[in-house]
Parts: structure tokens; sequence; C-alpha cells
């Protein structure tokens, strides 16, 4: 995984979406995007590398909570039960306890994956 530096760093190289290793597709991100409202027409083309960045930071602040979780269970293998006892445990993470409080079965997670993509 890169190692981003501050956000000007992000950008420095260009803005063509094209330069710099992304860890996540911009092309899919930029499709999720117009996907989420049809009010939402057209998107620059350093808003998906803002988004990109702002999904990395997410999952690595999630990451590192339920890798607490994981290292106060004594154990080495971060399991989902560790992500969901991370977002009850974390008020920033509120907007998913309604998905992690259901996922002691991983049909509701399909559930819900389903719900976003039909829109």
């Amino acid at each position: 995984m890169r190692q981003a530096g501050t956000y000007s760093g992000i950008l420095s190289g260009g803005l063509s979406g094209k330069t710099g290793p992304h860890s996540l597709p911009l092309a899919r991100i930029k499709k999720i995007m117009k996907k989420s409202g049809d009010d939402v027409k057209m998107i620059s083309g350093e808003a998906p590398i803002v988004f990109s960045k702002a999904c990395e930071l997410f999952i690595e602040e999630l990451t590192h909570r339920s890798w607490m979780i994981t290292i106060q269970g004594k154990r080495r293998t971060l399991h989902k039960e560790d992500v969901a006892s991370a977002v009850t445990a974390t008020d920033i993470f509120d907007f998913l306890v309604n998905l992690v409080s259901h996922s002691s079965d991983s049909t509701d997670i399909n559930h819900v994956e389903i719900e976003t993509t039909s829109k």
C-alpha cells in the first residue's frame, strides 16, 4: 500500500486521475458517486481522487480500531466481530451500527449491498 503524504501531496502529480498509484479504482468511485442521486450529473476529475483518499483513511481508522479489539482478545486474526465491536464502541461510526448489528448472519450484509447497488 502506498504511503501518501499530506493532501497537497496527493494532487501534486496532476489532476488527470491517472497520475500516481491509487489503492481504490477511481472509475468505480466515480460510478458510485453518479449513482448516489439523480441530481449528480457531472463530477470533476479531482473529486474521485479526494474520495479515494477519504476511503483509504476511513478503512485505516476502522481497521486500527478493530485491530485493537483483536489484540485485547489475545488473537492475531481480525474477525468481523472485531469490526462490529469497533463500530459500536466508536461514536464516529454510528452510521454503520445498523449494518453490523445484524452481521451475525452474512445475508444481512448481502442485502445491504443489493439495496445500495439497485439505485
